[in-house]
């Protein structure tokens, strides 16, 4: 696919993807979500790929969501079409198999504050803004709905999608819905300096103990020992767990295959 709303780039096992349009406050529009998802996977398919990064062009908005001028007079056929790509973009980190990184600086507003919240990890600048004002032109944030309850709890989650209001950085980061919080000037330092963290451990325990991470999120508590029970004894098989634990007993640095 021909990117024209995002930058996709990769530079020593970290993939890059930019959302674009600064002067559109990095809007979703159906064409973006496809580029997104498009650039998710191919990083997803990449074994030079260690970990993504999702951030956004300029100083004013990571993004502001979706553009409301595709909704007007749309069928229904037609808004379903754009929301099946927006429902792949919400399950689609959770198959990367790879760790995610958020970094936002700006407005990350409706649809926006889904892909704010969807990675593994969210770094926000302090002047970052997080919310869902879907109810402030009568529609409801259906789609983001279902990570923001899973991440604040349901009380929290319906004040939030009742009032429309919007979290700064540090009530968000209060929440759970950021990790770090850093000044605007820090916030590609941080999350480069994370991203190298993360590329230095073995990708194949990253994979096994994310997947089980996401698998066991939803059973209950009993099924899910169980499952993780049958999981840490295929991690244990693999090669750089044992090549981990010798490098641990012979106190060296392992040597990571990825297998």
């Amino acid at each position: 696919m021909k990117y024209e709303d995002i930058l996709y780039d990769i530079n020593d096992g970290i993939a890059r993807v930019t959302l674009n349009q600064p002067e559109k406050r990095n809007r979703l529009s159906n064409r973006t979500l496809l580029e997104i998802i498009d650039a998710l996977e191919r990083a997803k398919e990449d074994p030079d790929v260690r970990v993504i990064i999702i951030t956004g062009a300029g100083d004013k908005a990571f993004c502001a969501g979706a553009d409301i001028r595709e909704f007007i007079g749309n069928s229904n056929l037609v808004n379903r079409k754009q929301y099946e790509a927006y429902a792949r973009l919400c399950t689609i980190f959770g198959e990367l198999g790879k760790p995610t990184i958020a970094s936002v600086r700006g407005w990350a507003l409706a649809g926006g504050f889904g892909l704010a919240i969807y990675p593994d990890i969210t770094i926000a600048s302090e002047d970052a803004k997080f919310g869902t004002p879907e109810i402030n032109i009568g529609v409801w944030p259906m789609m983001v709905s279902a990570s923001l309850m899973r991440t604040v709890g349901r009380k929290k989650a319906l004040e939030m999608m009742f009032t429309g209001e919007v979290l700064d950085a540090k009530e968000a980061m209060t929440l759970g819905l950021v990790n770090r919080v850093v000044p605007a000037e820090e916030l590609e330092a941080e999350t480069m300096a994370l991203a190298d963290k993360l590329k230095g451990r073995s990708p194949a325990v990253m994979k096994l103990g994310r997947d089980a991470f996401y698998n066991m999120m939803d059973m209950e508590f009993n099924q899910a020992v169980d499952y993780l029970k049958d999981m840490i004894v295929v991690l244990l098989g693999t090669e750089d767990a044992q090549e981990g634990c010798k490098a641990f007993v012979e106190k060296r640095d392992p040597v990571w295959r990825g297998r």
